[in-house]
């Protein structure tokens, strides 16, 4: 039997996008005040790296956000997790640097992404990569912008001259029932980032086959959809958020045309 979730008398949507923006721009003016410096660099149980950078943001995105709605629950990458999340409509879902590797190795493609989830789904999505001041936003139902400017995706429909964002290696494994055409990839670290480049129609779509967290997709995910995207894991499966184990088992974002021809490949992996 599932516990209730609080249902608390909740600001409106635009209230807590108004908060969430000035957090963000926070904790984006605070990261790059140590991005491209000498800073002490960790490694987590995993094997990834955490830098003085990513806690001191996530310090500062909990003060601001929890400090103003302390009936709201947490997720983020570099706070612990709880159970007691799960009780709530409403979840700040954060990822404080994401793109960490980038980011210790002075390459601007790192972002500070946030999301609110209700009821299992992001209903707002903030992108924000400060070295490049690209402050990416959806609100549901309201579109998807970049800088305050409407974006949609691409209108690539078809696999042939697509840009993708991805591994290079990825299509050329012994995975697939039969060869890719001729597409073109690049690599970006960040996953959030690659989301809102595919959102603004910078690229076709990005995929990826290895596990994903909750943070790392909320915001991107929103704003995919708001600019007009599908983004679903590699099975075609819609992502449901504010789980026991907040994980996804792949990623497949792009023009919803697109978005088809990429599943009917990527769902052969599990047949």
């Amino acid at each position: 039997m599932t516990a209730l979730k609080h249902k608390e008398s909740a600001p409106s949507l635009d209230a807590d996008y108004a908060l969430l923006k000035n957090a963000v721009r926070d904790a984006g003016a605070l990261a790059l005040s140590y991005f491209r410096q000498e800073i002490d660099v960790q490694r987590k149980h995993d094997g990834s790296e955490v830098s003085e950078a990513d806690l001191a943001v996530d310090a500062l995105l909990r003060r601001e956000l929890e400090g103003a709605r302390p009936n709201y629950g947490w997720l983020s990458e570099e706070s612990e997790d709880t159970a007691k999340r799960l009780s709530h409509s409403r979840v700040w879902m954060i990822d404080p640097i994401d793109g960490t590797n980038a980011f210790l190795r002075h390459i601007p493609e790192w972002t500070v992404s946030a999301a609110l989830v209700e009821d299992s789904a992001p209903v707002i999505g903030v992108v924000y990569n400060p070295s490049r001041q690209e402050f990416f936003h959806a609100i549901k139902g309201q579109g998807a912008f970049l800088n305050g400017r409407p974006i949609h995706v691409s209108g690539q429909e078809g696999l042939i001259g697509a840009h993708l964002i991805a591994s290079g290696g990825l299509f050329k494994k012994k995975i697939w029932t039969e060869p890719w055409p001729e597409v073109e990839t690049a690599w970006v670290n960040s996953v959030a980032y690659r989301l809102a480049l595919v959102a603004c129609g910078r690229a076709d779509a990005t995929i990826s086959l290895s596990a994903k967290a909750e943070w790392d997709l909320a915001a991107g995910v929103l704003i995919v959809e708001e600019a007009g995207g599908t983004v679903t894991d590699h099975r075609g499966e819609r992502m449901i958020y504010n789980r026991a184990v907040p994980r996804f088992p792949s990623l497949v974002a792009a023009p919803t045309g697109l978005h088809a021809h990429l599943i009917e490949r990527t769902s052969r992996i599990d047949r």
